[in-house]
């Protein structure tokens, strides 16, 4: 499954400088319709994410009702971006 979307990097709580972009209601629930065949368990989800010109592979966050898309401190530096910023995204989930 394909997903792109845009939307603002938040901050969620933890001891190292974790960014997160909230996965829209509706592709939240396009999701949640296939996690159970591409889980591996505590409803983490893998996925290969792009943001710019940066590519990793990562696990969706299951937080009210969505997910979160951890944004490496590696990425964070490569594309400059910090909690308030707006970003495109494309999933590639599974």
């Amino acid at each position: 499954m394909l997903i792109e979307f845009e939307n603002e990097i938040i901050h969620w709580r933890g001891p190292a400088p974790f960014l997160f972009v909230p996965v829209p209601e509706e592709s939240g629930r396009a999701i949640k319709a296939i996690a159970s065949a591409v889980t591996y368990g505590w409803g983490v989800i893998p996925v290969h994410v792009r943001i710019g010109g940066t590519e990793w592979k990562t696990s969706l966050f299951p937080k009210d009702g969505t997910y979160l898309v951890p944004i490496r401190v590696s990425v964070q530096k490569a594309e400059q971006l910090h909690v308030g910023d707006h970003v495109s995204l494309r999933l590639e989930v599974g």
